[in-house]
């Protein structure tokens, strides 16, 4: 059982009878689930990562104050903290008197708060570059159990996904990253005989088109220790992580170098067909800064549109 089944089967088994026998006013105005950090929120929990911050448990998303007062709050609270400390042989977290739980009582302005800086999902094209894309990503992952006023899935939804505009300038710079790093400075490092500033450019190559691929998939890029997991659950191109695994874990003596370097024009011509293939590119060559450029040119809002390629890397 993972931790998004365990945290609905104590939700069902405890926490819902607890909302209807305690809390029958408020049964349908409080969301229940399991949303934020950790790997059991994306389904990605194994034994290894039991080792740490790891508990049965789920969160209750009520109002902001203006809805729920803080008295009831406070009851709820208590009532959760009450709940049976273990179960199927996990422990369930002890509240933080001082706040930094993943589980409990949450309002959901504070929830909201912690993973965009501001107590709602209206953000604005700053909010969109600003904000980490690892938050989004956790937001777009976990389970809800009951939400049924919408109070969190609502706000859930405005965030499903970048605003294409934004989507596309995230593209634009990791795809000139790509073209700098892997097409031009890689070969440039081999010969100077640099092989850890080649290896760099390796890394740099990998990453930018790490965020190409989830970003052609329309689906965010979580926290780098999961990036190489969660690209074989999408449902194009995730055939590019054996590629690039290789190109992150190989040598760069002049062999091999030439190798990688014969990798990465192979990746860049893939890269480019999908371009192509989602109509964001009116270039036609090998060269992935053209590309970068030309889907640049496809931002609509001219603001956004006429900062830095790189504005949104």
């Amino acid at each position: 059982m993972n931790g998004l089944e365990l945290a609905r089967s104590y939700y069902e088994s405890f926490g819902a009878p607890m909302l209807h026998e305690q809390f029958p006013a408020w049964e349908e105005r409080v969301a229940a689930g399991l949303i934020g950090s950790g790997s059991e929120c994306f389904g990605y929990d194994d034994e290894i990562s039991r080792d740490h911050d790891f508990e049965t448990g789920f969160c209750l998303f009520i109002p902001g104050e203006d809805v729920m007062d803080r008295q009831t709050a406070f009851r709820l609270e208590r009532a959760y903290a009450k709940l049976p400390k273990e179960f199927m042989g996990f422990q369930k977290s002890r509240i933080d008197p001082v706040g930094g739980s993943r589980h409990g009582v949450i309002r959901v302005p504070d929830f909201f708060s912690e993973k965009l800086g501001r107590p709602d999902a209206v953000l604005s094209i700053a909010d969109w570059l600003r904000i980490p894309e690892s938050s989004f990503f956790e937001l777009s992952r976990g389970t809800l159990f009951r939400d049924d006023s919408g109070l969190v899935k609502r706000e859930l939804d405005k965030i499903s996904f970048f605003p294409e505009d934004i989507r596309l300038k995230k593209l634009a710079g990791e795809l000139l990253m790509m073209a700098q790093a892997g097409q031009y400075n890689y070969r440039r490092c081999v010969k100077r005989e640099d092989g850890a500033a080649a290896q760099l450019c390796v890394n740099e190559f990998v990453k930018a088109a790490l965020h190409s691929i989830f970003l052609l998939n329309r689906s965010y890029l979580p926290y780098y220790k999961w990036q190489f997991r969660a690209l074989r659950d999408l449902p194009f191109l995730s055939e590019l992580a054996e590629p690039l695994e290789y190109l992150l874990t190989s040598k760069n003596d002049p062999a091999e170098a030439e190798e990688k370097y014969t990798l990465i024009e192979d990746l860049a011509g893939v890269f480019i067909a999908e371009l192509m293939e989602q109509d964001l590119t009116k270039a036609s060559c090998g060269d992935l800064e053209k590309h970068a450029y030309s889907v640049n040119d496809h931002v609509a809002d001219a603001s956004l549109r006429n900062l830095h390629v790189l504005a949104a890397v």
